[in-house]
């Protein structure tokens, strides 16, 4: 064998690992629900590996050099997020989306939860496990086209085990499936996350930086909550 075809079946290998990690790392979490912290660990813990083993902070999307270009897309995503959720929490059709029980929380529990418990617990994870690592060993034996992909299925995946109560938590949802069942809200939790990881993906390509996905992920979570305050006050029956 080759240097050349030792290094890609490494590559593949590696890239497969981080899966497989990922997977257990995900059934670990929604069975023994941990701390949030426990999930930045674990995010840091794989930007260890890959570091270990030899990726650049620039393959890693933390280049010091794409730092700005990252910082300017994630504003921008920020900005369209924030103008979407303020249209969508005013009209009366599209309001249930946002009343969510899991987050019918004091002002004081919800900006922890959107400032604290979802960029550290949720989207240092998920950022660095998808955009960032995963995305680095990918991108050594796959197109970025591929990667992106990739990337973005493996995302939509990930979110199988959340997706199992939100019909039961979130207005919106159950009344778009009624007596569906949680088949319906599963698959279309996973197309929809799909379609995310597709659009954090993008913006991690474009700008270079994981910083412009994490600000994009950071506010589709953490602003949906602090919308959520707002549609709660205006239908409190909801």
């Amino acid at each position: 064998m080759t240097r050349a075809a030792a290094r890609r079946t490494h590559d593949r290998v590696v890239s497969g690992a981080v899966i497989l990690t990922l997977a257990a790392s995900n059934v670990t979490d929604h069975l023994l629900h941990p701390p949030w912290w426990v999930r930045a660990l674990e995010g840091v813990g794989l930007l260890a590996w890959a570091r270990l083993d030899g990726l650049s902070w620039s393959q890693l999307g933390l280049g010091r050099d794409r730092l700005a270009s990252g910082c300017r897309w994630a504003l921008g995503a920020i900005g369209v997020t924030a103008g979407v959720y303020v249209v969508g929490v005013l009209l009366p059709l599209t309001r249930p989306a946002f009343q969510d029980v899991r987050y019918h929380q004091p002002l004081s529990e919800a900006l922890r939860t959107a400032f604290v418990v979802i960029p550290l617990g949720t989207v240092v994870l998920e950022e660095l496990a998808f955009r960032s690592v995963l995305w680095g060993f990918l991108s050594r034996h796959l197109r970025q086209g591929q990667v992106l992909v990739t990337t973005s299925v493996i995302f939509g995946f990930w979110h199988v085990l959340p997706s199992l109560h939100v019909g039961a938590s979130n207005r919106g949802v159950s009344q778009a499936v009624g007596g569906a069942g949680g088949a319906v809200v599963v698959v279309g939790s996973v197309v929809l996350t799909t379609i995310g990881g597709l659009v954090f993906g993008e913006l991690r390509r474009r700008s270079g930086s994981v910083l412009a996905s994490a600000g994009a992920h950071w506010a589709t979570n953490s602003l949906g909550v602090l919308v959520g305050l707002v549609a709660w006050r205006l239908d409190p029956r909801g």
